[in-house]
């Protein structure tokens, strides 16, 4: 999702081939990303680059004149690198998994109630998220953030809270990112 709102975002026309990664991985995926074996790949003029806020970063390197997704500013471009790595690591959005069982998840939950504010860190207007910016332009941070934005309706249903009532603001961004053509049409429908 990462890489299509990027794409998007960018204009740049591509082809996607979808894979099913429990059975049958094609040829083609496992000589493109070896290590890992997974999506996504973005294969550019033959070769491959893997994994999606390195294939964003690279996207935003070559085609840098279209819509740029990270500051200028090497300490801020520092600081949309973080916090996009972060995102990516820790999931910080909800920080909730439905696999768990009902204890499990409402432990998380509880967990995740600290995180609200790293979540709301993560959107303050500070350059990190284009939309508070006030910037019609989605950032590195939200294209890294803004995928979670699909699974909301299920966190919510399985874990029976409100996001809204918990991090508003997070919602809040998510409702103006989803508004941008590149973001509603490169997720899917919770």
């Amino acid at each position: 999702m990462r890489v299509r709102v990027a794409l998007a975002e960018k204009g740049i026309k591509y082809e996607s081939k979808e894979q099913n990664l429990l059975i049958n991985k094609s040829r083609e995926l496992l000589k493109a990303n070896m290590v890992h074996k997974n999506v996504p790949v973005l294969i550019h003029e033959g070769k491959s680059i893997c994994e999606s806020l390195v294939i964003v970063e690279y996207l935003d390197e070559v085609w840098h004149e279209k819509s740029p997704l990270l500051p200028s500013d090497p300490y801020q471009r520092s600081q949309a690198r973080f916090w996009a790595d972060y995102v990516n690591k820790k999931h910080t959005i909800v920080n909730t998994n439905i696999h768990y069982r009902k204890e499990g998840l409402d432990w998380k939950r509880r967990r995740s109630r600290g995180s609200k504010e790293i979540v709301d860190r993560i959107l303050e207007d500070n350059g990190r998220s284009a939309w508070n910016r006030g910037d019609t332009n989605i950032s590195f941070v939200d294209v890294a953030l803004v995928p979670f934005a699909s699974w909301f309706y299920t966190y919510e249903t399985w874990g029976n809270f409100s996001i809204e009532a918990e991090c508003p603001k997070l919602i809040d961004w998510s409702r103006r990112c989803l508004e941008k053509e590149s973001v509603a049409n490169s997720l899917p429908h919770p």
